[in-house]
């Protein structure tokens, strides 16, 4: 199957005659079997709100009918969600329709169709007119039994794993077990209700045989309790039905308790809430200042000041040092003028000549002046310092100084630290809610919970109605099975329908046995196909090595390279959004389908690493025809090149949206 097609009239915003070409390129007529379609992917990019949701419920709308499950309709009857269909702008005389031409093997050749559902704001009949074109000429045959033949190409069941959206990956992502509408779909669509239908079917012909064979007596009790059973289930689809409605309110009052709780953060409420926590935390922040200030005046009154004069310091040593060394000089003068004249005295006692005696004098005097030199070179004694001051200045001066000024630094960063903790959480503070408006914000939290609360409990006591019918159910069903049993047992040997009764329950048994292999099976192909749909997306080869599926809810475990469970925790969000495509798109291959891929919003929360992967590795090669519904954040303009330098686009369209007429226009092209 393969949409070739979609025209919209007059249908939600969209104004006029709007035509968008879904063909892939590649072949005349996109057969999926020919090998030359090379351009799967149609892109239709539009803003929130421009009518991409729109498009993607005219094709529902166009393949089901009354029956097409529609992002807007909640619980509105088909009548008044067609007239609320119908653009704003539209007359009472002007038509909305919706067309939808695709191509399907019919008698073994592939034919073209068109589907055309057509209505006026003021509905006849309550419901839209239907007609199917097969081969360019209107199918009566088709019209009476469209329901029939589209069940039969693309069932209902089925429908939502090849059309869905980003929110409802986001939703199954993150559940550990797949919702019921999702698991019906996964045994329709792996075939496993076909052997639980045929049971069923046996189960009505056996209770026919029964009946045949009991006597009339027999038969008003069997009819009092088919009366009965018949009374339960109608009282059982009345309870479900309630069950779903109050299921779908609780399920809104959730979406208004998250925008409520968003809003009420990013409008300062939290904050609002938490101002005790930021005040005492101010005050503690501007404690440490204060302490930190303290310490610094502190220093400020020991010696760190003389860090300011830190060349003067040098030169008061240098100064210091020379003064020292004179008055060692001097000290070293008067010391050595006392022994020098004691040594020319002793040479006068002993015997030596006169011209020894000069050499010595002039030697002494040589030593002498060079001392004098020294202290004279010595300048200025003007600082008068003494060697033990010297050394004291050395102390202060050197490690002492050091010391204190590398505290002193280590202050005054802990200040400024400190500070900017104080500025920004004032700044924060400054954001809170005023009052009045936290009043707001909480009362409209506080109002969704309390709706979240209300319908909580609705749900659980309308799940324990049809919990507690459905036993009724059984109950009154095993009674009528019984007494039918019993009536035909007694009967039995005057009947040639025993063969019919006993053979059917050996093929009951016999078809439980096939459909619990059948469904390993096919678990067993699906696990597979899963788990490379995985590693391929995710591109972490050693990340999980072994998925498993349960065969009764279908929960989806994983196990990494030593054999051991890896819980699905441990998955960042992107990832469980990759695992929840990687499951559909092996479903969709196990299947054996060749059916089409519609997706609404597809990259809504993933990050930019995953994100590649889907474009470079899910959405060319998810199926012969993929149609991609995305805002210009999503697949923007890297993803967009990306695309069509794989060649991997056939259409790019442009959903114009007029804010101020509310209306929107299809046009070729992107947002780049």
């Amino acid at each position: 199957m393969i949409f070739t097609e979609l025209v919209i009239e007059n249908f939600g915003a969209y104004v006029g005659r709007q035509i968008i070409n879904l063909r892939p390129s590649g072949s005349p007529l996109g057969h999926p079997e020919n090998n030359d379609v090379v351009r799967p992917i149609v892109l239709l990019g539009g803003m929130n709100g421009g009518g991409k949701t729109t498009l993607m419920d005219a094709i529902r709308l166009a393949l089901y009918g009354q029956r097409a499950k529609c992002s807007n309709r909640g619980n509105l009857g088909y009548s008044e969600f067609l007239k609320q269909s119908v653009n704003s702008h539209a007359t009472s005389a002007d038509i909305t329709r919706i067309e939808l031409s695709f191509e399907d093997v019919f008698e073994g050749n592939w034919q073209q169709f068109k589907i055309i559902r057509a209505w006026k704001r003021d509905i006849k009949d309550g419901k839209d007119s239907l007609s199917i074109e097969r081969e360019d000429r209107f199918d009566r045959n088709l019209e009476e039994h469209w329901d029939e033949y589209i069940e039969s190409i693309l069932p209902l069941g089925i429908s939502n794993l090849f059309l869905f959206d980003g929110e409802q990956v986001k939703e199954l992502a993150e559940l550990d077990t797949p919702p019921p509408a999702v698991v019906e779909a996964i045994n329709n669509l792996l075939g496993l209700e076909l052997a639980e239908k045929l049971s069923v079917d046996l189960s009505v012909l056996v209770n026919r045989k029964r009946k045949a064979i009991a006597s009339k007596a027999q038969l008003l009790t069997i009819e009092e309790i088919e009366t009965k059973l018949a009374a339960k289930k109608q009282d059982r689809e009345q309870l479900n039905e309630n069950y779903l409605i109050i299921d779908e309110k609780l399920k809104q009052a959730y979406k208004k308790r998250e925008r409520a709780t968003t809003k009420f953060n990013k409008q300062g409420g939290k904050i609002a809430a938490e101002r005790d926590v930021f005040e005492a935390r101010i005050q503690e922040l501007n404690s440490q200042l204060e302490n930190k200030r303290k310490d610094l005046i502190e220093l400020a009154e020991s010696s760190l000041p003389l860090g300011l004069i830190i060349p003067l310091l040098n030169n008061a040593i240098k100064q210091g040092e020379l003064e020292v060394k004179s008055q060692q000089f001097k000290q070293a003068q008067k010391i050595l003028a006392v022994r020098d004249r004691k040594l020319l005295d002793y040479f006068d006692t002993i015997s030596l000549s006169p011209e020894s005696i000069d050499k010595i004098e002039f030697f002494i005097e040589k030593e002498n002046k060079t001392i004098a030199d020294s202290i004279k070179d010595a300048g200025d004694n003007y600082l008068d310092i003494t060697e033990k001051q010297l050394q004291q200045l050395y102390v202060f001066s050197g490690d002492r100084l050091s010391l204190e000024t590398k505290n002193s630094q280590n202050i005054i960063q802990e200040i400024e630290r400190l500070t900017t903790q104080i500025d920004n959480t004032e700044t924060q503070l400054a954001s809170a809610a005023s009052p009045e408006d936290y009043q707001k914000l909480i009362d409209a939290v506080e109002n969704t919970q309390k709706a979240i609360s209300k319908y909580k409990t609705q749900y659980d006591i309308a799940k324990d109605k049809v919990e507690n019918i459905d036993r009724e159910i059984d109950r009154v069903t095993q009674e009528l099975n019984r007494k039918l049993k019993n009536y035909s047992e007694e009967a039995i040997d005057k009947i040639g329908d025993e063969h019919i009764i006993n053979s059917a329950t050996k093929v009951q048994d016999t078809l439980k046995v096939f459909k619990e292999k059948l469904t390993l099976k096919k678990l067993n192909k699906l696990e597979t196909e899963v788990k490379d749909c995985f590693l391929y997306l995710l591109h972490k080869s050693n990340l999980i090595n072994r998925v498993t599926i349960d065969s009764d809810r279908f929960r989806l475990k994983l196990y990494d390279t030593n054999g051991q469970l890896f819980p699905k925790q441990r998955l960042s969000a992107g990832e469980k959004q990759l695992l929840a495509i990687a499951f559909l798109w092996g479903l969709a291959r196990v299947s054996g389908r060749n059916l089409p891929i519609a997706i609404d919003t597809p990259l809504g929360r993933l990050d930019s690493s995953h994100r590649n992967n889907l474009v470079e590795r899910y959405f060319p090669t998810a199926s012969h025809q993929v149609i991609l519904l995305s805002t210009d954040t999503e697949i923007g303009e890297k993803e967009v090149n990306s695309l069509r330098k794989q060649e991997a686009i056939s259409q790019e369209y442009l959903l114009k949206y007029n804010p101020d007429k509310r209306q929107t226009t299809v046009e070729k092209g992107y947002f780049w």
